[in-house]
């Protein structure tokens, strides 16, 4: 019999969300089925999987050693040489300016230089995560940028905080801005709406404005920063936050983002790219104000924190509009 003692990072979720974390490969029928026959109790007595787990509570595993450890995957820390570019940490959460090329997320080509893995592997070199000690939490990111999108990345050390800003996402609660630079002059503020399709197969989307049956609404804030004759430079609330939504709803008004391969202006991008060796799309999540959260992370509320550009979207806005 094995004894797991719930931690605050494992503590306020369902018992078979738990089970199917610690237990990963383990089929969800097997967990189940291990709750019903009082193999796995809590707090020694018997459970239903959607008892939500505690701090302090006690799982029992009525479970052969050889049965845990062949469902148990083992957490392996992934080396990262890629730096972080922190612009804020403290006990609960980390912000870090994401450069464009580089994946939020792992991907198998990509292990260890993405976000994810080198800022758990910066937390792990600190001690401040340890997968020894941990059940199933892991270091997170609460907000994801496409490969070639630039800006700030929020990161939560525990679960309490990552559950937090989670839910203040969710709820519209933490405000993103973008900065990005547009074909054509932008006359006025304005709030953008319209419905968004995906294509997986072109890993594109498509806007329109009527609904269809596999799109979802979305709702973009346009606000003019500088413009002249052929470029403006505007800030974007991300109001809701979809796949490639600034890029595409942008585009589908007339006015795409310079460097935009999926749904900008060939002729544009190519002379950005030959005049400024622009690579990528000029998108950047330059600034996040945090408004209403919960008592794990409200000491956090009214501030705001901003992220420089790269050094050549820096001297682009410049030339442009200066």
């Amino acid at each position: 019999m094995k004894e797991l003692i719930i931690n605050k990072n494992d503590s306020g979720q369902r018992l078979d969300r738990f089970l199917k974390k610690y237990l990963s490969k383990a089929p969800q029928s097997f967990i189940y089925k291990m709750i019903r026959k009082k193999n796995i109790k809590l707090n020694n007595k018997k459970a239903s999987p959607d008892t939500i787990v505690f701090e302090g509570d006690i799982i029992q595993l009525y479970l052969a050693d050889k049965t845990i450890e062949k469902f148990k995957d083992q957490t392996k820390i992934k080396k990262s040489h890629l730096p972080l570019n922190i612009i804020y940490e403290d006990q609960n959460i980390i912000l870090i300016n994401k450069p464009a090329g580089i994946l939020s997320h792992s991907a198998n080509m990509d292990c260890g230089n993405n976000i994810v893995d080198s800022m758990v592997h910066y937390l792990y070199q600190k001690g401040e995560y340890n997968p020894k000690i941990e059940k199933t939490f892991m270091p997170s990111i609460c907000n994801r940028l496409d490969r070639n999108t630039s800006g700030i990345i929020i990161g939560a050390k525990n679960y309490p905080t990552l559950k937090s800003i989670n839910d203040a996402i969710r709820k519209r609660n933490i405000k993103r801005y973008y900065k990005t630079i547009v074909e054509g002059a932008v006359k006025k503020d304005r709030l953008i709406e319209g419905f968004l399709s995906k294509n997986e197969e072109l890993n594109k989307v498509e806007i329109t404005k009527k609904e269809r049956d596999d799109s979802k609404k979305i709702i973009t804030g346009i606000r003019v920063l500088a413009t002249s004759d052929q470029y403006s430079l505007l800030e974007i609330e991300l109001i809701t936050g979809r796949t490639h939504q600034i890029r595409a709803h942008l585009a589908s008004i007339g006015h795409p983002i310079i460097g935009d391969i999926k749904y900008g202006n060939k002729k544009t991008n190519k002379y950005f790219k030959e005049k400024y060796n622009l690579q990528s799309q000029f998108l950047h999540g330059y600034r996040i104000i945090f408004a209403e959260l919960d008592e794990s992370a409200n000491y956090l509320e009214g501030k705001e924190f901003i992220a420089k550009g790269s050094e050549t979207f820096v001297r682009i806005e410049k030339e442009l509009f200066q």
